[in-house]
């Protein structure tokens, strides 16, 4: 079985159901950003989570609390840095 390749750009779908298809950055992050406030508006800050990952650097893990905490609102958020 040979392995699949690797994802270099980001890829997008128009609907439901759609084909993938190759998007610029600009609007790869623009979607996830309105998909991620669609949630928040709809659901509360409380809807949203982050995992964060312990071979992550202190510095990744900060930002990514601050992410969850400031930008989203949201506490939830967890890593498997315990030992």
């Amino acid at each position: 079985m040979g392995r699949q390749p690797r994802v270099t750009h980001p890829l997008v779908r128009d609907s439901r159901g759609a084909p993938l298809r190759r998007a610029s950055w600009e609007e790869a992050l623009a979607r996830a950003a309105t998909g991620l406030r669609a949630v928040v508006d709809r659901h509360g800050p409380s809807a949203f989570g982050l995992f964060s990952c312990s071979k992550s650097t202190n510095e990744m893990n900060f930002a990514a609390q601050k992410f969850a905490r400031v930008v989203i609102g949201s506490n939830n958020i967890d890593s498997c840095n315990r030992t």
